[in-house]
């Protein structure tokens, strides 16, 4: 992960804050300010082992109950940055009937937590390019994922911007052992989450020329777009993909998400 000292930088819903207190002594940035979804308390009881108190002491503002799709929860939060960085976000499952009927009152009959995923990180960037960054700053924005299900299933690379103002740049492998101390924890519970390929996804709507990336190729008429598959060789090899499972799931997902779009992007 790129990372200029000079930057001044917004760490979003990092659990147990442990990403942004490596990432502030390994780079020593300019300004960092680490924001977390739970409030103090259920960030202490959740995690016994965070880095709070340690961000506290190096003078790294910590901003707790910070919900990124809900501005009116950014309590000192302006257009000052360089850098937002989401790593490894997951919506968490639904735990009961009611929190059930409450998502689907907002999206209707027609969603699934794939949709959910995706509007998490949709609004991440949208609210990030329109109010976080600042118009003179570096104006990028990283989310770090990984490459295993569900991950793979959200379409990062080519859904998530669409009629936003940024653009997708590429990708760079991303490497824990750059960020001495970070832990990845589960998004509910306090237990740590087995290490797997990952990749961070890299968004500007500057030209970004320091930046070493991988960038994004359509895979074209001779593939299958929506799951990354192809090209195909033979009419026989597409048709075996287009009834295959993934590729039914992976189109349902879809029509999912562009119904999103459609009628409930707000």
């Amino acid at each position: 992960m790129y990372i200029d000292p000079e930057w001044r930088i917004l760490t979003v819903g990092d659990g147990d804050l442990s990403f942004s207190e490596s990432l502030f002594r390994t780079f020593r940035p300019k300004l960092l300010t680490a924001t977390v979804f739970d409030s103090k308390e259920t960030l202490v009881e959740k995690y016994q082992d965070n880095s709070f108190e340690a961000l506290e002491q190096l003078g790294v503002k910590v901003i707790t109950g910070f919900d990124i799709t809900r501005p009116s929860t950014w309590t000192g939060i302006q257009a000052k940055y360089d850098l937002v960085v989401f790593q490894f976000p997951l919506v968490p499952g639904i735990k009961s009937k009611k929190q059930f009927e409450l998502i689907r009152h907002e999206f209707g009959d027609d969603f699934s937590i794939n949709t959910l995923n995706r509007r998490l990180l949709r609004k991440f960037l949208q609210l990030s390019f329109q109010f976080i960054l600042s118009p003179r700053g570096a104006r990028l924005a990283y989310i770090s994922s990984k490459d295993v299900k569900p991950y793979t299933e959200w379409n990062i690379e080519d859904q998530l911007h669409k009629g936003l103002e940024c653009s997708f740049l590429g990708t760079e492998p991303f490497y824990t052992e750059q960020f001495e101390g970070y832990q990845i924890r589960n998004v509910d519970r306090d237990k740590h989450v087995k290490e797997t390929k990952s990749l961070t996804y890299v968004w500007s709507d500057k030209a970004q020329p320091k930046l070493q990336l991988t960038p994004y190729h359509s895979i074209g008429i001779n593939g299958c777009e929506v799951c990354r598959a192809g090209p195909f060789t033979t009419e026989q090899e597409r048709s075996a993909h287009e009834s295959s499972g993934k590729h039914k799931r992976m189109t349902d997902f879809d029509r999912q998400w562009q119904s999103y779009l459609l009628n409930s992007d707000k």
